[in-house]
């Protein structure tokens, strides 16, 4: 396994903290890329979502975005869920946020204003993610095969 990818898959496998907050997120875009890919849980699926992205956001071509919108939605979201890649699908999942909160949800701070307060929460959550990897329960643990060693000295 190259350097990369173990620094990338390296994660406490006794540190719990990063287990809700994968779950929680994970769960979260995985149903939102559902909707977008889908048409699941009352999406509309991705070519509305390509041509919402066009014609109300200004996102040209359409379906490119929305492609990538909702892949990594869902795919990061699955990825966060099972804790595989934690560090790569929550920089992802920060991006997408990111760009949410520019095209979107700008105008606002509140939610029931259509502002930020929910993607803002997400967006910190995913950073935290990315910066903690998966944590216990996770399969970059189980990956990455090595458990980090706390060091004493004697």
């Amino acid at each position: 396994m190259t350097q990369l990818i173990r620094k990338l898959l390296a994660t406490n496998p006794r540190n719990w903290a990063p287990v809700p907050l994968r779950l929680a997120v994970g769960l979260v875009m995985l149903a939102h890329g559902s909707q977008k890919l889908f048409g699941a849980f009352g999406g509309h699926g991705l070519q509305a979502t390509a041509d919402m992205f066009a014609s109300g956001l200004h996102l040209h071509p359409g379906i490119l975005w929305a492609s990538l919108a909702a892949g990594g939605e869902f795919f990061g979201g699955l990825g966060l869920l099972t804790g595989l890649a934690t560090r790569i699908f929550g920089t992802v999942t920060t991006i997408i946020m990111a760009v949410a909160i520019i095209t979107v949800h700008n105008s606002a701070f509140f939610l029931a204003s259509n502002g930020m307060e929910y993607p803002l929460t997400l967006l910190l959550a995913s950073i935290s993610l990315a910066i903690a990897g998966g944590g216990a329960f996770s399969v970059d643990s189980i990956i990455a095969g090595k458990p980090c060693r706390e060091t004493s000295e004697e």
